[in-house]
């Protein structure tokens, strides 16, 4: 997966956006497309306990952000994944060849996280958070401009789209070279 020069042979891309924009959805479709491996933060963090423990008033774990770079590093350094999670400022962002922000329609955002069965005080900061376009901004304030893309991702088609652009990028990609 490596070259012998070190650099990477494959791309790292990260999928990030407000939960209920349909990362996992198209990241294991993207992944099926292309062979590259699908790392999920969120099962990876309860899988090998990278927590700090449980937030009640989130209900969810508490990430501990630096055991998860720890537990990447060097399959990230290997290249070929790509990494989903709603949060992004925390990975070096020497990982990432491309850092795609999932968007979707507010009413569709909450109609998806009503039926996961969201409080309504994290159902409103999620909402809130789309709105605002927090986790795009996040984004852009960690990496590289054209870096970062935003996509729409309201329903199955506009998924179908963008896992053909980004599997179009894929096979694309070359590393920039070194000066």
């Amino acid at each position: 997966m490596v070259l012998e020069n070190g650099k990477r042979k494959n791309p790292n891309i990260l999928v990030t956006g407000t939960p209920g924009t349909g990362k996992t959805t198209m990241c294991t479709t993207l992944a099926e497309a292309t062979q590259l491996c699908h790392i999920n933060i969120g099962e990876l963090v309860k899988e090998k306990n990278l927590h700090d423990g449980w937030d009640d008033e989130l209900d969810c774990y508490v990430l501990n952000e630096d055991l998860v770079c720890d537990e990447l590093e060097d399959v990230m350094e290997e290249g070929g994944n790509i990494v989903d999670y709603h949060g992004c400022d925390f990975f070096p962002e020497r990982w990432f060849d491309c850092v795609v922000v999932l968007q979707t329609d507010n009413t569709i955002l909450y109609d998806r996280l009503s039926r996961r069965g969201y409080k309504d005080s994290k159902l409103s900061n999620n909402i809130e958070c789309e709105i605002f376009q927090v986790l795009l901004e996040e984004a852009k304030d960690s990496y590289s401009e054209e870096k970062v893309i935003a996509l729409k991702s309201d329903n199955i088609d506009d998924i179908s789209r963008n896992v053909a652009t980004l599997t179009d990028w894929v096979r694309n990609w070359s590393l920039p070279s070194q000066s």
